[in-house]
């Protein structure tokens, strides 16, 4: 694909969509954007406006469906000022053509097309707009009647606005034709916006380029939120897109005996897979490497997703791991993540800018079962995880992921969705019986970084923090969950090493 490096790029005033757009829409062009109510139009529009606005070009909004008080009323629920915008509500045409008339205020259904075109195209010609936005193009189409008839005055609008050096956003709310490819195939880009309805949690948008001519752009689909203060788009992730980091380290957890388990401690630029039950203690064995790193001075984010902060202060005390000094501080950050309300997109997005901005050199996401349950209709998941992980590794981080597995003990358990193969450690916890007690155990099964070891050592929690074991020899079958003691073997709990 070509591309113009003579246009001079408009900024949307949306950071997330410049980005989709590599800079930004070229300038003097006609596009598109389609959406059903309520995707968000005519506040990415007002954005669009506000920010020629700043930079001091002369920006006009045309109504063909939407009163003023309306707009004024959407723009003050984003706290924006619009005063500095042309509006022009098509309300009456017989007012507008009267010589007295002083506001450009007609009808549309009740006159003739040509009618309501000359007086547009006079007050675009006496304002001389550098952007304009037409909402929308349904009304137009309505007026038309026929489809020749709309498809030429399209062609005449596309040929008036080239002519007055102005960038042009028409829109499009999709109520007259749900795809109107006559007016996709004259304009030079086209963006679809659409809104999702899960069976439970907030609705979701997302945004996908459908055109753009002679440039490159961030094709896919693109999640974004409305908020107080405008649209943010979160771009799809793509790891190539980012510099690589040459940095590499390792990453210990501060108990001997472990880093032992996994060759040493974690690498950077590496993803370990904490996987077993629920209550073998996965996140408490992965806030420890968050805690030790703090302890160095590097800092580390979790992404807590089922747990509240709370009670992760509160369990942590209790074994000696004091997160709240490290919170203070700044070298631990815990964000409590709503499975509800978040997309994929954004949840990428906030890692992203945890690292880029942020300098987190060691992420936790705590546990991707919320991942999942955040996403359920998602098909591409393990795609959307991977590029994640592969942006993460190329920034130099230790990325550490929980999944509990179904079931308690024994050959019954699951894994609700297999990313083993994603991971380049997978450290596995299991209970197991042996004299009367219920015993937790912890072994890594796969480290692509180096050697580890292949034992299996007792994991347990003390008031003074986690303790684990040298290799349990005395026992044959501990990943069963009801393990033989071997002939003569002695107990290794009480050996420290």
């Amino acid at each position: 694909m070509s591309i113009s490096l003579k246009l001079e790029r408009y900024k949307t005033g949306i950071d997330g969509l410049d980005s989709v757009l590599n800079g930004g829409l070229p300038e003097n062009r006609l596009y598109l954007m389609q959406g059903e109510p309520g995707t968000g139009k005519t506040t990415i529009a007002f954005q669009y406006l506000l920010e020629g606005v700043k930079v001091n070009q002369k920006c006009l909004y045309i109504s063909f469906s939407e009163s003023s008080e309306e707009l004024n009323a959407v723009a003050d629920s984003h706290g924006w000022d619009i005063s500095k915008l042309h509006m022009l509500e098509l309300g009456s045409i017989e007012d507008q053509l009267k010589p007295e008339a002083q506001n450009t205020i007609f009808y549309p259904s009740e006159v003739e097309m040509n009618q309501t075109m000359s007086v547009l195209y006079k007050e675009i010609e006496k304002i001389k707009p550098d952007r304009i936005v037409f909402d929308s193009i349904s009304e137009m189409r309505m007026l038309a009647e026929s489809s020749l008839r709309y498809r030429r005055q399209m062609l005449a609008l596309k040929q008036f606005f080239a002519k007055q050096n102005c960038t042009v956003l028409l829109l499009d709310d999709l109520t007259a034709s749900p795809k109107d490819l006559q007016v996709q195939s004259i304009v030079h880009g086209v963006f679809n916006l659409q809104k999702l309805h899960p069976e439970f949690g907030n609705e979701r948008r997302r945004i996908n380029v459908v055109k753009l001519r002679g440039i490159e752009y961030l094709g896919g689909f693109h999640d974004y939120v409305i908020r107080r203060g405008g649209v943010d788009v979160f771009p799809r992730m793509v790891s190539s897109h980012h510099d690589p980091s040459l940095v590499r380290e390792c990453y210990s957890s501060g108990i001997a005996a472990l880093d032992s388990l996994v060759g040493g401690g974690l690498d950077a630029g590496t993803s370990t897979l904490f996987l077993g039950p629920a209550g073998t203690g996965k996140s408490t064995l992965s806030i420890q490497y968050a805690y030790a790193a703090a302890e160095r001075g590097e800092k580390a984010i979790v992404f807590a997703f089922e747990e509240s902060i709370a009670t992760l202060l509160t369990r942590t005390s209790s074994i000696g791991i004091d997160l709240k000094k490290h919170i203070d501080a700044g070298t631990i950050k815990i964000a409590k993540i709503d499975p509800a309300q978040l997309s994929p997109g954004e949840f990428a997005d906030q890692i992203r800018k945890a690292v880029l901005n942020d300098d987190f050199k060691l992420v936790l996401i705590d546990s991707l079962n919320g991942y999942l349950h955040a996403m359920p209709e998602e098909q591409f998941l393990t795609l959307q995880l991977h590029e994640l992980l592969a942006f993460l590794s190329s920034q130099g981080v230790a990325t550490i992921m929980v999944l509990a597995q179904h079931g308690m003990i024994g050959h019954m358990m699951n894994t609700p969705i297999d990313l083993t193969y994603l991971a380049d450690t997978v450290i596995l916890t299991r209970y197991f019986e042996a004299e009367g007690s219920v015993k937790k155990a912890v072994s890594v099964i796969k480290q692509r970084s180096g050697l580890h070891e292949a034992t299996i050592r007792e994991l347990m929690f003390r008031p003074d923090g986690l303790y684990v074991s040298p290799p349990l020899k005395q026992f044959r079958g501990v990943l069963t969950g009801v393990p033989q003691i071997i002939s003569g073997a002695t107990s290794p709990v009480e050996n420290d090493e």
